[in-house]
């Protein structure tokens, strides 16, 4: 049985704030797990500390005194990544002008922690899954077996079940590895840790450049607690030095503090996906046709509120147009979105809503005529989602002068997949 004194101790080891009880819970498995040789799996968004925990376990282990080796899965190139690990032969492939030996074969006896596991490539997860179930490997361009005795931690900030269900990480792997499973919990899950972690960076920077730390008031420090923190421990740090730098005033309120914080993010919770992974660069066909279809069905709505109101009063009047002129920010007629400057200043109708209203010389002709043009519209609407999703990537295009840079990140997707898919739409 680990004690309360014995998780503060390692807390207080490996430089570890926090009391929140999903923390000490996670600390508590990695201590438990240390002494065998069991696979572990550390799960938890990027940023949130999953590589602590991978020290915790080896120097607590019979095989603290071997070689300790952390590596980035997704920082090395698939063309390489199986020689990095395993070795090659000289000769082996353009380049390998002497033999190598690998992590596996450096690390014997000791521990290998992989980060960012998820990014390995198929051919190369079944190499580790050999060297987990057998001990063996072969090195690139070898015949010859070779065996290693290593402990193998690793961790991903992405959902491994969800990529073994699109083919992209092997299920048989999936289940070797998640033999002990570590969940770090996201820095908005910690609650007060927040705030002791801030006091510790902005202690840290004070020491540091000999100045004054910065303190938090009440009100910013439940601020503080209510802040999402996509980036977690890496984002708060930042946010800390900041402060420290830019701030005269060493006492900092919640409006002081707000200006710290993106307004977005703290409103948003942070997915495990959304991480840098596979699954963050490109988002499925089905996500964009998710998003065409929640803002078609708003600009529905809101084009049926204006069509009520304007039959209700009598017309389309200033006050109408000045409610609604969101439906026309990103239509090229003739419509001015400046404030009318008195109030016999009134909004120009749009060209396309003109136009129908002087070819009517009757209102109710006029207002049936548009009715009639939203009736036909949602009849379009429900003909072709692809038709949709073209006008949409057009519309984006247009709006963001053809960068398709930002034209991706308006709609939600990777810029790989906007590039695919004007391909596949003929868009020039």
């Amino acid at each position: 049985m680990i004690t309360p004194q014995e998780i503060q101790s390692v807390k207080q080891r490996f430089g570890i704030i926090g009391n929140s009880p999903l923390l000490n819970h996670a600390i508590q498995v990695a201590m438990q797990a240390s002494p065998t040789d069991m696979t572990v799996l550390i799960t938890g968004e990027s940023g949130s500390g999953k590589e602590s925990f991978s020290k915790i376990i080896h120097s607590l282990s019979l095989r603290k005194h071997g070689k300790f080796i952390a590596i980035n899965c997704g920082a090395i190139p698939e063309g390489t990544i199986d020689s990095e690990l395993f070795g090659h032969e000289k000769g082996s492939f353009t380049g390998a002008h002497e033999a190598r030996k690998g992590y596996f074969e450096v690390t014997d006896g000791g521990s290998i922690f992989l980060d960012e596991i998820g990014e390995l490539p198929l051919g190369t997860q079944a190499r580790l899954l050999r060297v987990l179930e057998n001990g063996e490997f072969i090195k690139v361009g070898s015949s010859k077996v070779l065996r290693t005795n290593v402990r193998v931690i690793t961790a991903t900030n992405v959902n491994l079940l969800k990529a073994v269900e699109k083919g992209r990480f092997r299920e048989d792997l999936y289940y070797r590895l998640n033999t002990v499973p570590i969940y770090v919990p996201p820095l908005r899950e910690r609650g007060e840790d927040v705030v002791l972690l801030f006091r510790k960076f902005t202690g840290d920077f004070s020491e540091k450049y000999h100045v004054r730390p910065i303190s938090l008031n009440s009100e910013a420090q439940v601020l503080l607690m209510r802040y999402a923190f996509p980036g977690n421990i890496r984002q708060l740090k930042n946010i800390a030095e900041q402060i420290s730098l830019l701030e005269e005033t060493r006492e900092v309120n919640a409006q002081t503090l707000a200006k710290y914080l993106p307004a977005d993010s703290s409103r948003l919770p942070m997915a495990l996906n959304h991480g840098s992974g596979s699954e963050n660069i490109d988002f499925s066909e089905r996500d964009i046709l998710y998003k065409v279809l929640f803002d078609m069905k708003k600009d529905m709505n809101d084009l049926k509120k204006l069509v009520l109101e304007s039959y209700q009063s009598g017309g389309i009047n200033s006050n109408i147009m000045q409610k609604h002129q969101g439906l026309f920010e990103d239509l090229e007629t003739g419509y001015s979105q400046k404030e009318p400057t008195d109030s016999s200043s009134s909004y120009k109708v749009p060209l396309v809503l003109e136009s129908q209203k002087n070819a009517s010389h009757n209102n109710e002709d006029y207002e049936e005529d548009v009715i009639e043009d939203i009736i036909h519209e949602e009849d379009d609407n429900s003909l072709s989602l692809e038709k949709k999703e073209k006008e949409m990537i057009l519309r984006a295009l247009r709006k963001h002068n053809n960068k398709r840079k930002y034209a991706a990140g308006d709609l939600g997707i990777s810029e790989r997949t906007l590039y695919r898919k004007i391909k596949q739409y003929e868009i020039e």
